[in-house]
């Protein structure tokens, strides 16, 4: 082999490598994310649980007038 053909190898090498670092900390990212919305969603169901027992019509006219 030439040293051309190695030395395009070689930055070939290099360059894949980092090609997986970065499609590694999209995945990761991407995890991250859907571990967020799951907290969101697991919140926003309690929120709701929690207002289950109020009576109808709570909230429904507020007088804001000072």
């Amino acid at each position: 082999m030439d040293p051309v053909s190695i030395a395009t190898a070689l930055v070939g090498a290099q360059m894949s490598g980092a090609q997986m670092a970065i499609a590694a900390r999209m995945l990761r990212m991407n995890a991250d994310n859907a571990a967020s919305i799951v907290q969101v969603r697991n919140a926003a169901q309690q929120n709701i649980a929690s207002l289950a027992n109020v009576a109808s019509g709570v909230g429904q006219s507020l007088n804001i007038s000072v």
